[in-house]
């Protein structure tokens, strides 16, 4: 890790706990930097954007934690559908003594005109899942998988942010589900994608 992310990842950790109180916020980023003892100046230089970058960066602290736990698991006997759910799993695990700022956090990218650097953050947590579960695809189906993973992962989230039960029972139903879903259109791609080559052949 360089020394940018490290600066990155310190401020980030100094803020969460008042994320809870003032929201993500100039405010709560500038009381971080005092926490700190950093110069008021290092906030910019460090997030240009401001609360915009802070919140993002958020999105690939939690990425690199999720994946330094999955480091840990031996997946070669696992089934890609369970290799995706552990995935998802971890990332909440790691996401949980944060519910509240990643609650925020969603209704921050929720704005319109947010939509686009959104999605570049939860492409990238999908690219990551899909790369610790093997998957090596460099051609459409490589920008499919991580599409739908996106929409799962924003769906899984959301429902886990919902969840009152104590062992995530909702937040696991509902995933399961929207593995075997994703399982189901991929076979059903695959056959169309059968399909059309046989045509080309029959031609």
């Amino acid at each position: 890790m360089n020394a940018s992310c490290q600066l990155k990842d310190q401020i980030l950790e100094a803020a969460l706990p008042d994320v809870v109180f003032d929201g993500w916020s100039d405010t709560t980023l500038t009381k971080a930097i005092d926490t700190l003892g950093l110069d008021k100046d290092i906030y910019r230089a460090t997030f240009p954007k401001g609360v915009i970058d802070v919140i993002a960066h958020f999105a690939d602290w939690a990425d690199r934690k999720m994946l330094d736990q999955l480091e840990v698991d031996n997946i070669e006997d696992m089934r890609i559908r369970d290799r995706i759910r552990r995935g998802v799993l971890t990332r909440l695990d790691v996401l949980a003594p944060h519910k509240e700022a990643v609650r925020l956090a969603m209704h921050y990218w929720g704005a319109p005109h947010r939509g686009a650097k959104a999605g570049k953050a939860l492409w990238h947590t999908a690219d990551r899942i899909w790369q610790w579960a093997g998957d090596t695809a460099t051609d459409y189906n490589r920008y499919t998988k991580r599409a739908l993973l996106s929409a799962l992962l924003a769906s899984t989230t959301y429902a886990w942010l919902k969840d009152e039960t104590e062992t995530l029972s909702d937040t696991n139903k509902h995933l399961d589900q929207k593995i075997e879903h994703i399982m189901k259109m991929g076979q059903f791609i695959g056959k169309l994608k059968c399909k059309k080559a046989d045509k080309r052949q029959a031609v």
